[in-house]
């Protein structure tokens, strides 16, 4: 299954780490979700928590958002720091450079340039598709293998693809990355890693392959399906989902110590090993947060993914990683590293929020206009995130009509000359148009929620994809701007409403926006996340680096209702907790909140 130069092997059904006997305690951690300031912390907080691995996915999108810009490997997406930093902690280091890695992260870490040229043949040995892939792995995964332990470098394994037995049962393609990786240096032990059901495991095992497993429960019931398959390979469990991630207008899950501790303890009873999923989980900052879909409405992730995790989404150390702690401490070759300093907060404070321009006008005078018949969409605008405005000027009918938007993904909020009249926010929606019996200015504002990370429906496009009715009458001759938030600077940004913070030092806080309804935070110009007062979450998690001494802003764009204050707390709060329950996904539905839909 791997090479007599590889880190692990698998001899007489035991994994071995250079032919001693070895169990695996992984944790997930992700450097596109933590501030690289703080990856060393991080790390050595899940050297402390008695991990010996940890396990990262490398996204796509996060190196190289635009076609025709250079993949990206410096700074925040210099993961090769990452790498060398847990190595010199003491940490074995699992890369999963997909190019699919689901995540919860936007459009399953593909760019959105790559999946608009794809259409229909994403995660296929089709040789389009094959093609984007090859180039990309040609940048990517010779600095991987530069960083194997047979090199000097901490990496011991590298996954094909991710979780594939959940998307299709095409043999070539799982084939073709595994020669993709190998030709290109890969030599530590190469895994694939699938559900625990028949049809998972058999649509993503691939012969010549170790085969992992994720699971949140029952382990003692996928050992046995793997037994059925690989009588004499042990159980890895890629991913252990002992928390979970948040969709918008659902409630904050969590899974308890005692509930997680039991499950692990079976999987470490039973002679596995185990990567907890998460770890840590970091924070979707940006527009990078993806979507699931039910198969009936988008189910966007929220900008927090703290996931429950025994390392919070601030660094803290939670109840889960004490009890953790004292598991591991059994299967630990020397004591455990010293339990670091909780992270330093800032007092709380309220910050006065000073209103800007009014929305349209400041999103105007942010943009150029592209003018069409029909609407174009976020690709055809290279528009990977954030924003679209459309806008006509229909006749409407004295007697009022119903607006028609077909294709719309994912929301508008919808205008009549300059005033908002409501918001469209399902694929095929309606709003009642009152009459005023001439031409108005209609302007719809479409925000892209995060791309589909999960199911068939991955790579779908965004904005209006279908027609604009009045009543049956199509609108024609559009004018839209594109507002890519993402890359606003202070020309974008001293136009919308902002708040003054001065600092004599820096430290962690967590941002409210009580009194605002939906919108965006920038602090010093970078991009925050998300706000919703659905919830559940109620903050943003600000971390310390990107604060200053002196005087820091905080700039808002609201959708809604904006709200008269910033206000700065000492803790989290992402709202009411729920249960995690593992469900099974169905085949027809991309994931659901609380559901076990593959990471």
């Amino acid at each position: 299954m791997s090479g007599g130069t590889a880190a692990l092997e698998v001899v007489d059904g035991q994994l071995l780490r250079h032919d001693k006997q070895h169990t695996m305690l992984s944790g997930a951690i992700h450097y596109f979700r933590v501030h690289p300031d703080y990856w060393r912390d991080r790390l050595m907080r899940l050297r402390a928590l008695g991990l010996n691995t940890i396990d990262t996915y490398i996204a796509w999108n996060f190196h190289q958002a635009q076609a025709d810009s250079p993949a990206d490997f410096t700074g925040w997406r210099d993961f090769e720091e990452f790498i060398r930093i847990a190595g010199d902690i003491g940490l074995d280091v699992v890369v999963r450079p997909g190019p699919y890695i689901c995540a919860e992260w936007d459009n399953g870490g593909f760019p959105a340039w790559a999946t608009a040229r794809c259409p229909g043949t994403l995660r296929t040995s089709d040789p389009r598709f094959l093609q984007l892939v090859s180039t990309w792995f040609d940048e990517l995964i010779p600095r991987i293998a530069a960083l194997q332990t047979g090199n000097g470098g901490p990496v011991v394994a590298v996954q094909i693809e991710n979780e594939y037995g959940s998307f299709g049962d095409d043999q070539a393609y799982l084939r073709w990355l595994r020669d993709a990786l190998s030709q290109r240096g890969i030599t530590e032990l190469m895994f694939t890693a699938d559900g625990p059901t028949e049809l998972m495991l058999d649509g993503g095992m691939l012969a010549g392959s170790f085969a992992a497993m994720t699971l949140g429960s029952r382990p003692d019931r996928a050992l046995e399906l793997l037994r059925e398959r690989r009588a004499d390979q042990p159980m890895l469990v890629a991913e252990f989902w002992q928390g979970w991630f948040d969709h918008w207008g659902e409630l904050h899950h969590v899974r308890t110590a005692r509930s997680a501790l039991c499950t692990l303890r079976e999987i470490l009873e039973a002679g596995g090993s185990v990567c907890l999923y998460m770890a840590h989980g970091g924070t979707n900052f940006g527009l990078r947060s993806g979507a699931n879909h039910d198969g009936t409405v988008l189910q966007p992730t929220v900008t927090s993914y703290d996931s429950d995790a025994p390392v919070a989404e601030s660094g803290a150390l939670t109840s889960k990683f004490h009890d953790y702690r004292a598991l591991f401490e059994e299967y630990a070759a020397a004591p455990l590293p010293a339990l670091p300093a909780e992270p330093e907060v800032l007092p709380g404070r309220v910050l006065p929020l000073q209103p800007g321009m009014p929305l349209l006008d400041s999103l105007r005078s942010a943009s150029s206009v592209v003018e069409s018949v029909t609407p174009r969409s976020f690709e055809d605008l290279a528009l990977d995130a954030g924003m679209l405005l459309y806008e006509a000027e229909p006749l409407i009918p004295q007697h009022g009509c119903d607006l028609n938007v077909t294709g719309l993904h994912d929301r508008a909020t919808v205008f009549v000359d300059d005033e908002p009249v409501g918001v469209i926010d399902t694929e095929n929606g309606s709003l009642r148009i009152p009459g005023p019996g001439r031409r108005v200015r209609l302007s719809l504002l479409v925000e892209n929620l995060g791309r589909i990370n999960y199911g068939p429906l991955l790579g779908q496009g965004k904005g209006i994809l279908g027609p604009v009715q009045l009543d049956y009458r199509a609108i024609q001759h559009w004018q839209q701007r594109a507002l890519p938030l993402d890359r606003w600077g202070a020309p974008e940004l001293d136009r919308i409403a902002h708040a003054a913070l001065e600092l004599d030092a820096v430290g962690d806080t967590f941002v409210a926006l009580p009194g605002c309804e939906k919108g965006f935070v920038w602090v010093n110009g970078f991009l925050l996340g998300r706000y919703w007062s659905k919830g559940p979450q109620e903050t943003l998690y600000l971390p310390a680096p990107l604060l200053r001494t002196g005087i820091n802003t905080l700039s808002v764009l609201e959708l809604g209702r904006l709200g008269t204050v910033v206000a700065l707390r000492e803790a989290a709060s992402l709202g009411e907790a729920q249960e995690y329950v593992e469900q099974l996904p169905s085949p027809t539905v991309s994931g659901a909140g609380g559901a076990a839909g593959p990471h």
